[in-house]
């Protein structure tokens, strides 16, 4: 049992009301008595992330702009979804085949993860591909230009390492991945 205890809202309000973005400002009191007038927090919509790993053991990966650190990142394919109208699986499987063209038959969720839990509401669905093929085109937003990646999982740990890799939930889901795949083929061989 913890000894911590929540904030008490004591004021909420949008501060900015847009489709791409909302921003509540709260007024909060502190276990401790002390009152915070502005606290932000970014309300987001929840976010599907796939790794995608091809029959050839390859992880097909995104590059893209990202505007908010002004840098080009390398990242699984990801997006927006509302739990109400879509699972996370079909979200994944989606945004996988918009952002790079191939198709998985199937995803296995590996964790829900909030991606920043100080300041966004939202949470970071986290699944695994196998086996995915190329079926078609990119089908990509307005914002986006982006550019498939494809690198054999024998690299990725070090891509991480030299910071090619550095998007935090495309390096939690990859250790998420090959962690379940490892302790799979660990039990396959017990029997």
């Amino acid at each position: 049992m913890t000894r911590l205890k929540k904030w008490k809202i004591l004021q909420s309000h949008l501060v900015l009301d847009n489709p791409w973005c909302q921003v509540r400002q709260d007024r909060v009191e502190l276990p401790n008595g002390q009152i915070v007038d502005d606290y932000y927090i970014t309300i987001r919509p929840d976010v599907a992330l796939v790794l995608p790993i091809t029959k050839e053991k390859e992880i097909v990966f995104v590059r893209q702009y990202r505007h908010g650190v002004e840098q080009i990142l390398l990242e699984l394919p990801a997006g927006y979804f509302n739990p109400e109208q879509e699972t996370g699986e079909a979200a994944a499987i989606r945004e996988l085949q918009e952002e790079t063209g191939y198709t998985a038959r199937g995803a296995i969720k590996l964790a829900t993860l909030y991606d920043n839990p100080v300041k966004d509401t939202n949470r970071l669905h986290a699944f695994l591909a196998e086996d995915v093929y190329l079926t078609g085109e990119q089908d990509l937003d307005i914002t986006e230009d982006i550019e498939v990646v494809l690198i054999p999982i024998t690299e990725v740990g070090s891509a991480i390492a030299k910071g090619d890799i550095c998007v935090s939930g495309t390096v939690a889901a990859i250790f998420f991945g090959l962690n379940f795949i490892s302790q799979r083929e660990y039990r396959s061989e017990e029997k």
